[in-house]
């Protein structure tokens, strides 16, 4: 079938469309459309009038379920952003016009193209690549090691030090250690080490010795009365390279997070993703929440878990597979369908799934944060006003409001801020920052200046937050233990932590 034909059968379809609305499908001459209203789209199958209808109607129920899985939002531009994953989704389904026997969970998992043997080939390269570091960083051991011993072979006052220290000297050579695949880089018997060495979670002690290096002093010989350890230093720097004196790391940056001691800790995580329009409006809305549950003792496993739900009917829950749907649905159980069969265990990752729930319909008065901007352009300068209003549902914590801007030479001039702000040079990005909008600042402003630009320089804004509050207002109101057929009379404890967080916020232009 050519291009030509399949345009003319589709540029028929609306003319068509309106002529029996009781039906979903309708004939012509040569070809059947079967069709299934999706919002305000149409999704359309084209087939020849030799093909069964009923397999037809099929293949349509499996399309209709995978657009959604897809697209962030039913409408014309949730469709183009997402046009890619849905020809290769369909791609799946239909082979050489005929239907694959698959389901939508497996049209998944073909498409996700996660493959063993590139998993494999990754872990292998990972490791060839791991292996020549180290030979990279030994080489440069036995460098740095051989240009000391020349440096302190060619000064005098090495020489001069054989007869008073020249063991300490040794040792402290044999102890040191330079090296860049350690955790921290310090040198064994000394205590310093090379400014590349330190770990990224000490970056504030980096950023700290950095600072106190100066320029290397001219070399003018040792001088009695200097230890061992000055005169090595000031050979390193004589040789160019940058030591840091006596830094350690602080307890702060080693500050380890203590492991839950609660027997069960469940994670009630929703995640917003909604474009607002410049105008006003929403352009798309998407929240998905998730229900995990991490259980601290392997012995604990046999529970259900007892929750309440919010009664919010825009929102659609779903169970994991292995969750008995029918104790959810009468009693707000989460159990396992095998009563007998405990629920992983341990504290590594995220916990086990239990629970998923997602909402695309809001009005918006329901949006946790609108943001106003209004650009004017004066004589040789361009005012920017910026108001936040935030809805009394959620109270909103580290709200970031990222504006991007024009390349500047100088930072803007901010005349108000409600709050800090910060503006990053290098992305040309100015960060406006409140700690906690509650009650008592639900609107705020910030007015800024720069040169003139036209006013779609100030869009897509970014928006980061985080809430304690949710859309669903599920909450877990008890434990259910199975073992011992529930004796004792003690509902077991548990913690449950809440939180709402803008993965994609923002406001664009159009």
């Amino acid at each position: 079938m050519s291009r030509i034909v399949i345009e003319g059968l589709l540029a028929a379809f609306p003319k068509l469309v309106g002529l029996d609305k009781q039906h979903t499908y309708f004939e012509t001459e040569n070809v059947r459309y079967v069709y299934q209203p999706i919002e305000a789209l149409f999704l359309l199958l084209v087939t020849t009038k030799q093909s069964n209808i009923l397999q037809d109607l099929d293949t349509l129920r499996l399309l209709s379920k995978l657009v959604p899985e897809y697209a962030m939002s039913l409408d014309e531009e949730g469709i183009e952003r997402a046009n890619f994953d849905l020809v290769h989704a369909f791609d799946e389904v239909i082979s050489l016009g005929h239907k694959e026997n698959v389901t939508v969970a497996q049209v998944k998992q073909y498409c996700e193209m996660e493959s063993h043997e590139e998993k494999l080939h990754k872990l292998v390269m990972q490791s060839k690549i791991s292996d020549t570091k180290d030979v990279m960083k030994r080489k440069a051991n036995e460098i740095d090691k051989s240009k000391i011993e020349k440096t302190r072979g060619d000064k005098g006052g090495f020489s001069s030090m054989s007869s008073m220290g020249s063991g300490r000297l040794d040792s402290i050579f044999s102890d040191l250690s330079i090296s860049q695949g350690g955790g921290n880089g310090y040198g064994s018997g000394l205590g310093f080490g090379m400014i590349s060495d330190f770990d990224p979670l000490t970056t504030k002690a980096k950023d700290q010795s950095r600072s106190t290096v100066t320029a290397p002093p001219k070399s003018s010989g040792m001088k009695l009365g200097k230890s061992g350890k000055n005169q090595l230093m000031e050979s390193l720097k004589a040789e160019g390279e940058h030591i840091v004196e006596d830094v350690k790391p602080t307890g702060q940056t080693r500050e380890a997070v203590p492991p839950s001691t609660d027997p069960f800790t469940l994670t009630v995580e929703e995640k917003l993703s909604v474009a607002l329009r410049r105008d006003g409006g929403i352009s798309s809305f998407d929240m998905q929440g998730t229900l995990s549950l991490q259980i601290l003792n392997q012995e604990d496993g046999l529970v259900q878990v007892q929750i309440e739900t919010g009664g919010n009917p825009e929102i659609i829950f779903k169970t994991h597979p292995n969750i008995n749907r029918e104790l959810f649905n009468s009693e707000s159980i989460l159990g396992l369908k095998r009563p007998d069969q405990p629920f992983p265990t341990g504290q590594g990752g995220d916990g086990v799934g239990l629970l998923r729930w997602r909402m695309q319909r809001a009005d918006e008065s329901m949006v946790p944060l609108t943001i106003n901007c209004w650009p004017s352009v004066s004589g040789n300068e361009t005012y920017v006003s910026i108001e936040y209003e935030a809805s009394s549902i959620f109270d909103l914590t580290n709200v970031i409001i990222s504006v991007p801007l024009p390349a500047l030479r100088d930072s803007p001039i901010v005349k108000q801020c409600d709050g800090d702000w910060r503006y990053e040079s290098r992305s040309s990005v100015l960060e406006w920052s409140i700690l906690l909008i509650d009650n008592s600042n639900r609107s705020g402003s910030m007015e800024f200046v720069v040169p003139p630009v036209d006013s779609c320089v100030f869009f897509p804004i970014s928006v980061q937050f985080a809430a304690t509050s949710t859309y669903s207002g599920l909450k877990v109101t008890g434990m259910i233990p199975l073992r011992g057929g529930g004796g004792g009379g003690t509902t077991p404890r548990f913690v449950q932590r809440t939180q709402l967080i803008a993965q994609d916020y923002q406001v664009i232009a159009i």
